[in-house]
């Protein structure tokens, strides 16, 4: 198994352009160059006639952040753990983004970063909150009969 090179976010910060941009997403280190590179529909074509009637899948469309380039560029040669966390990628852009690591960060630059939890929708809370549900209204409506009973049938 090979060794995970290290860097520091100096040279981080010499990756900060469009020609070689590197992020740093919790302490991990990746080249997202690629992305950047917006893919131009007829440049493998020789006439505009092919590429008009090219087909979708024959265009190289799949290596373009769904994102935008700018959203790399803002990020680019910095610590994007708080952006790309906030965006909310799903697993599938996490489990993508494996093969763009270059790296870590120097442990003396690492950063403690609070892993955000996953919300558990199946908590015994919701059990209570389905028995609220029910029994408010069936009190409230039991009231609503004694007090009608007890004042309108004397």
């Amino acid at each position: 198994m090979s060794e995970v090179k290290t860097y520091s976010l100096a040279d981080v910060k010499a990756h900060n352009t469009n020609k070689s941009t590197w992020i740093v997403i919790h302490n991990d280190i990746f080249d997202v160059t690629e992305f950047l590179n917006e893919v131009n529909p007829t440049a493998s074509f020789t006439t505009p006639s092919q590429a008009q009637i090219a087909k979708p899948q024959q265009r190289d469309i799949g290596k373009r952040h769904p994102g935008g380039e700018e959203v790399l560029l803002e990020q680019a040669g910095k610590e994007a753990t708080e952006a790309f966390e906030d965006v909310g990628h799903s697993s599938d852009a996490r489990e993508m983004m494996k093969k763009f690591k270059v790296g870590e960060l120097i442990p003396a630059e690492r950063k403690q970063i609070p892993v955000k939890k996953e919300p558990d929708w199946k908590s015994e809370q919701q059990d209570d909150n389905q028995l609220k549900q029910w029994i408010v209204p069936l009190i409230l409506g039991l009231l609503a009969t004694i007090l009608y009973r007890f004042y309108f049938t004397q």
